[in-house]
């Protein structure tokens, strides 16, 4: 009877050691958070302004807009992220973003 007491323990224990990768991989987008903002419209205090993600997916337009990945959003502007898409995959670990969400 002991002996398969044991067995259930490391049954579980391998059970739950894959339920926690699972999540792990799980809770990790493959994609960075990111938001279209206009780079001709940054104040010091507040950031980018965001605008439609529109100004983002066409060449058209007077505004000049790109995607700023992984940044801090309030008040309709985005601070403390970055242009670079490598670098926004890269600053979370295991290909986690740190950013909060949106776009």
């Amino acid at each position: 009877m002991a002996e398969k007491r044991r067995r259930l323990r490391s049954s579980t224990v391998v059970l739950g050691g894959m339920g926690v990768l699972a999540a792990a991989l799980t809770s990790c987008g493959s994609e960075p958070d990111r938001r279209c903002v206009n780079r001709d419209d940054y104040t010091t205090a507040d950031g980018y302004r965001i605008v439609a993600d529109r100004n983002c997916k066409s060449s058209t337009g007077t505004a000049r807009a790109d995607w700023y990945y992984d940044s801090d959003a309030k008040r309709g502007r985005a601070d403390y992220g970055t242009f670079d898409y490598d670098d926004a995959v890269d600053r979370g670990g295991f290909g986690c973003s740190s950013g909060s969400g949106g776009g």
